[in-house]
């Protein structure tokens, strides 16, 4: 049988034990029992023999390295030649890295052999590998004592690659500059140097060089070594040259060039030409869909990319773990929960989800669309958690309202030494600024400066809207104006600033400072503006602000503006206005809009709009339960107890409930919550004695809860619910 080892009495040569071996290299039984025979024989003691040995070891699928260190050993010290070392050097280079250095120095160590070109090559892989700048330089010096070896193709090309992967791409150019002789791996690995440095210019320039020097050299490794160097936003004319070459030299049939004309265009953000890319393809692979499908997902068009991955599982392309890092984050992007959740199965059943980045994109998704509770398991899973994965479940907590428990998270990642980044800061500051904690907001600004990070763009605009929603304008406006380069996302935190907290012509000051400066404001501005001319009863210049953001910047008015412009009518009293302002609206309005007009009734004691915008209000379905009790209210003014009975007959028969009310008080740095209700809070006790001393105190002075809203009249049915929400709300206030 060929397959079987020799017996005893058979003789075989050691080039025919070798040749044999080789042919048998693929099965690590045949393999085995060649080796039981040269042991046998006495053949494993011979040079050639076992290093045909250490090779077939270290060359399986799954390679044997420790079988291959027992054959090597087994070599007496004075029979090992070159072979021998360059026979375990080569493979350790690619698999253990650090043992491929250390053998080197034995074998520099020993007086018998001297290193070959080969040898030198496996070391500069292997320091390449083990990001060792120590033992590169050194083997590097002392190859250039051997001429054979600094004039070797081969061996100055390993040197290239490392020198790269090291980052040291002026000596790696310096290395490629004094080469002899060079060919096309040695053009693309000193490309590729530069693409891994994103000198895209220096990259293009140099593939210049070599159509002057050696046209010949061109291939489709060079072609993706240039293409990867200019995939940055930038490098979109460089790019469409090289397509115009690659076009020209018939490399289009490689379908790794095409996979790189993809993400090049993806990367420039020009999608439209990447899909014509990937249309015109022949054979496309599972690279090729995730480069579109990834391109799609970082350039917003995260609607396409999850498109494109239905249609790639269609097509009964395998995902990669880059597929599904690109469909996450479009998922992440949409909200698209239920998609995210598809891709998390399909991740599961082909092994991705142990993968960090993978998990990561996961964390991300599941955080993004409210799923925190999922986000917070995938979370502690990891082991090793980078800046981004803590960021992406502060930002989710603050996405989800969940500010407090976004402050928890954040205090836990500075505990454990974790520097935060920009985002991170931004993250947390919002969620100050959401329930209105200061001193953690100043804690965060001090972060801020001991870090070094600047007011740039996210984190000098949170900055500002901290302050600014904390009711410290001073300081709002004081970082504001530190801040470099204001965008519109800058000057819409402070004007929004300056609106909220009742300063009203500061912040159409500002709004005309920022037209100015020549900032184009977008829709958020004129939201805030619009609030502002509310709040300061300025109806005609409302009106003037509602038109200019059509007339002068093209924006159409949004479902915000338009409830801008009802309560700036609402609050001038004009709630007829209001009323015919509604429904002159083309847009689906809900029932947002009609709820202003009821709020407003309430005040100003309109009793026949306020019936109506009740009304329309029951009609749509509304869920707020402050509408079905204003309504109530409204009848129980007119005395019309039929219609106040029908009105919450209505709320019971729809399940609406009266939502708690809800207040929170910082005190020594702490933010404490209270929920009507609730007796969660640590000094519950004492609080509810205080409450009953605060009570009685009241009612020795004379106090009598009131049982009217906002009518004079009697509320009839309604004055006993009434007065226990007043309750609710003294318990709220003093909490």
């Amino acid at each position: 049988m060929a397959a079987a080892a020799p017996s005893s009495a058979q003789r075989m040569s050691h080039t025919q034990f070798i040749e044999l071996l080789r042919r048998r290299a693929s099965c690590p039984r045949h393999g085995e029992a060649l080796h039981a025979w040269a042991l046998k024989s006495g053949a494993a003691s011979h040079a050639p023999v076992a290093n045909s040995l250490i090779s077939f070891y270290s060359s399986l699928p799954r390679p044997l390295l420790a079988a291959a260190f027992a054959v090597f050993d087994d070599i007496p010290p004075d029979a090992r030649d070159v072979a021998s070392w360059n026979s375990l050097l080569n493979p350790l280079s690619r698999h253990r890295p650090l043992d491929a250095l250390s053998r080197f120095r034995s074998m520099l160590s020993s007086s018998t052999v001297l290193p070959s070109p080969h040898s030198f090559a496996a070391a500069f892989t292997a320091a390449a590998r083990a990001a060792s700048a120590t033992a590169g330089t050194a083997a590097h010096a002392l190859a250039c004592k051997i001429p054979s070896a600094v004039s070797n193709v081969y061996v100055c090309t390993s040197l290239l690659n490392m020198y790269s992967k090291l980052g040291v791409v002026s000596d790696a150019r310096r290395v490629f500059d004094e080469m002899p002789q060079r060919n096309s791996f040695s053009w693309s690995t000193m490309v590729a140097g530069y693409a891994a440095e994103k000198c895209s210019e220096e990259a293009f320039d140099l593939f210049r060089l070599m159509l002057e020097e050696c046209p010949s050299e061109k291939s489709e490794f060079v072609a993706t070594a240039v293409l990867s160097a200019v995939s940055v936003p930038l490098g979109l004319l460089m790019g469409e040259q090289m397509h115009g070459l690659i076009v020209k030299d018939g490399l289009l049939d490689f379908v790794s060039v095409e996979n790189s004309l993809v993400t090049m265009y993806a990367k420039a953000g020009c999608m439209g030409a990447a899909f014509h890319v990937f249309e015109s393809s022949r054979e496309r692979n599972s690279i090729t869909w995730s480069a579109m499908i990834t391109g799609y997902a970082q350039n917003g068009e995260a609607d396409n990319a999850v498109s494109m991955f239905s249609q790639m599982h269609a097509a009964g392309f395998t995902p990669t773990e880059f597929t599904f890092v690109g469909v996450l984050n479009a998922s992440s992007d949409l909200g698209a929960l239920a998609v995210g959740k598809q891709a998390h199965g399909l991740m599961v059943k082909l092994g991705f989800e142990v993968q960090i980045y993978v998990k990561s994109a996961l964390v991300d998704m599941y955080a993004k669309c409210g799923c925190i509770a999922d986000a917070k398991e995938g979370f502690d899973q990891l082991y090793e958690v980078d800046i981004v994965l803590w960021t992406a479940m502060v930002s989710g907590h603050v996405q989800n309202g969940e500010h407090e428990e976004a402050l928890t998270l954040y205090a836990r990642m500075d505990k454990e030494g974790i520097i935060p980044s920009k985002s991170t800061i931004a993250s947390g500051l919002r969620a100050c600024a959401g329930i209105a904690a200061l001193e953690p907001g100043k804690q965060l600004h001090t972060q801020i400066v001991k870090y070094g990070l600047g007011l740039g763009a996210p984190v000098g605009s949170a900055l500002s809207t901290m302050y600014s929603k904390c009711g410290n304008l001073e300081d709002g406006i004081s970082i504001f104006r530190r801040i470099p380069d204001r965008d519109v996302i800058a000057w819409n935190s402070i004007i929004s600033g300056f609106s909220q907290n009742g300063c009203g012509n500061g912040a159409l000051d500002l709004f005309e400072e920022m037209k100015m400066e020549g900032t184009i404001p977008d829709h958020i501005t004129f939201i805030n503006i619009l609030c502002a001319c509310s709040h300061m009863g300025l109806v005609d210049r409302g009106w003037e602000y509602f038109s200019l953001m059509t007339k002068d910047y093209g924006l159409t008015p949004r479902l915000d503006h338009y409830a801008c412009m009802v309560d700036i009518l609402s609050r001038a009293g004009m709630l007829k206005e209001a009323k015919d302002f509604i429904e002159s609206i083309t847009i689906d309005h809900g029932t947002c809009l009609w709820r202003i007009v009821l709020g407003a009734c309430r005040s100003l004691r309109d009793f026949d709009v306020g019936a109506y915008a009740g009304e329309r209000l029951m009609e749509l379905g509304t869920e707020d339960s402050s509408a079905y009790i204003l309504l109530s209210n409204i009848y129980a003014s007119q005395r019309k107890w039929n219609d106040v009975e029908r009105v919450r007959h209505l709320m019971r028969l729809r399940g609406v409930n009266k939502d708690p009310g809800c207040s929170w008080v910082e005190l020594n740095s702490r933010v404490h919550v209270f929920v009507v209700g609730e007796q969660q809070h640590p000094e519950a006790e004492n609080i509810n004695a205080q409450l009953r001393r605060l009570a009685k105190h009241m009612k020795d002075e004379g106090y009598h809860p009131s049982s009217k809203l906002s009518f004079d009249e009697e509320l009839g049915p309604l004055a006993e619910s009434h007065e226990e929400d007043q309750l609710e709300w003294i318990s709220a206030a003093y909490s």
